[in-house]
C-alpha cells in the first residue's frame, strides 16, 4: 500500500468470526483498523481489543450509524478508507485488488462485486440476490448508474468521501454512497470479489425475514428519495 488507509469495520455481535478475521487481516499493513462496536451483548469489543484494533462504541443501531462513527474515529492521516463487515464473509486477500484502481489513479470509489466474483455455495441468498437485482436494475433506470452490486466491501477515497456528506443511519448507506458518487462524477470501479459464508453467528439482515424486508424497503425508499431531491450543491 502506497497510500496510508484504514479499515472501518462494523460490528453488532460478531465474536464469533471478527477474531479470525482480524488475524487474515494482520498481514496487511493498515495505517488504523477501527472496529465500531454497533451496540453487542457479546465479547465483540474485547475480541477486537486483544486483536489490536481500535474500537469505537456506537449504541446507535444502524450500518450507516456504525460507518459514520468509524469516520469521526479516523486518523488526520489516513488517505483512503476500506470498509468491510465483521463475519468473515468478504476476503481479506482481495484487499490488493481492491485498493489497486485507487492506487494508480484510476478511480476515487472502488467496490467490490460479489456477482462479478466467485461466491460459495449459500453465501447469497436468493432473497439477497433478488434484492440486489431489483437495487442495481433501479440504478440504471433512475440515475442510469450502470453497477452490478451493492457490496459492502469498497474502498474510497477520503477526500471523496468527505465530499459526498453521507448521513444514511442504517441499510441505505451503501447504496447512497454510490448514488452520491454518480452526482458527484466520481471515478467509480466495480471488481469481481470474492463472496464466503459467514464463518459464524447469523445475518442480521439476510439471516432473518423481517431483517430482509426492512433492509429491501430502507434501500429502495433511498433510491427514490435521492430520486426525487436535486443533489446538494457541492455535487453539482
Amino acid at each position: 500500500m502506497t497510500n496510508r488507509v484504514a479499515l472501518i469495520l462494523p460490528a453488532l455481535d460478531e465474536e464469533e468470526s471478527l477474531g479470525s478475521l482480524l488475524v487474515e487481516l494482520a498481514r496487511y499493513p493498515f495505517t488504523q483498523v477501527v472496529v465500531v462496536d454497533n451496540g453487542s451483548r457479546d465479547r465483540t469489543a474485547e475480541v477486537a481489543l486483544r486483536r489490536g484494533a481500535c474500537v469505537v462504541q456506537e449504541p446507535r443501531r444502524g450500518y450507516g450509524s456504525a460507518c459514520l462513527a468509524g469516520i469521526a474515529a479516523l486518523r488526520r492521516e489516513v488517505d483512503v478508507v476500506v470498509f468491510m463487515d465483521a463475519d468473515g464473509s468478504d476476503d481479506p486477500a482481495d484487499l490488493p485488488h481492491l485498493l489497486e484502481p485507487i492506487e494508480r489513479g484510476a478511480a476515487d470509489l472502488v467496490i467490490g462485486s460479489r456477482v462479478l466474483g466467485q461466491r460459495e455455495a449459500g453465501a447469497l441468498t436468493p432473497q439477497q440476490r433478488i434484492g440486489n437485482a431489483v437495487a442495481t436494475a433501479l440504478l440504471r433506470l433512475l440515475f442510469d448508474i450502470r453497477a452490478t452490486d451493492l457490496g459492502p466491501f469498497r474502498a474510497i477515497r477520503r477526500s471523496a468521501l468527505e465530499r459526498l456528506a453521507l448521513c444514511e443511519p442504517d441499510f441505505g448507506w451503501t447504496i447512497a454512497m454510490q448514488i452520491r458518487a454518480h452526482q458527484a462524477g466520481l471515478r467509480v470501479v466495480e471488481i469481481p470479489v470474492r463472496y464466503r459464508r459467514r464463518r459464524a453467528g447469523r445475518s442480521k439482515i439476510s439471516g432473518t425475514v423481517s431483517g430482509t424486508i426492512r433492509a429491501g424497503t430502507k434501500i429502495i425508499g433511498t433510491i427514490l428519495k435521492y430520486r426525487l431531491q436535486p443533489p446538494p450543491p457541492a455535487l453539482r
